[in-house]
């Protein structure tokens, strides 16, 4: 028996994906939760074989539970409705065994849940694609930047720190600004964060 554990802060959906895994006959819920932090305590004291969950939870989301995850023998599945590339990313990074989207049909899912026990990864190919089709413009130098950018320090701080100019620094934003196609450093965080190139 497949030992399951739920998350989804949508109640509704929280009930009718519980229903229709009980419906099969080689698994059981063993647990529901609301959010990321019930994941971990759930997980604790069931021991399941496999935790689905969605990503935008409160309290903590399924990226950040998944991490806390990540050394058990628990598999975890992402279920979500985000195809976004910084996403996957970070939950593959998380090892994430399942990453799939909400539309996928209910047989697949269960589908999916099998191979997985079975030592598979499952990943929705809309995501596979997305992944590879753009990749990080930015030089490891331009990285550097954007994550002490990503910490709100100033460039005099940036330049300080990775022992540039406070000139060059001014020239790396500017690169960076132009390469991201953005306005702004706000914008150029929120694009990189989304993509994941700074992982």
């Amino acid at each position: 028996m497949i030992r399951i554990v739920l998350a989804e802060d949508q109640q509704l959906l929280l009930g009718a994906l519980g229903a229709l895994l009980d419906l099969e006959e080689d698994m059981q819920i063993v647990g529901k939760a609301n959010n990321g932090a019930e994941v971990i305590r759930l997980v604790e004291e069931e021991n399941p074989d496999i935790c689905i969950m969605d990503i935008e939870m409160p309290v903590m989301t399924g990226l950040d539970a998944a991490e806390h995850l990540k050394d058990t023998t628990c598999k975890v599945i992402i279920l979500t409705t985000f195809a976004r590339p910084g996403y996957f990313e970070r939950a593959r990074t998380a090892g994430v065994r399942g990453y799939l989207l909400k539309d996928s049909p209910s047989e697949e899912l269960a589908d999916s849940i099998r191979k997985i026990m079975n030592g598979k990864k499952i990943y929705a190919p809309e995501l596979v694609d997305l992944a590879f089709t753009e990749s990080n413009p930015l030089t490891s130098r331009e990285i550097d930047v954007m994550r002490l950018m990503a910490k709100g320090k100033p460039t005099k701080t940036i330049a300080k720190e990775l022992f540039l100019s406070h000139g060059t620094v001014r020239n790396y934003i500017s690169v960076i600004l132009d390469k991201l196609e953005v306005d702004n450093r706000v914008e150029a965080l929120s694009k990189v964060n989304e993509k994941g190139w700074l992982n």
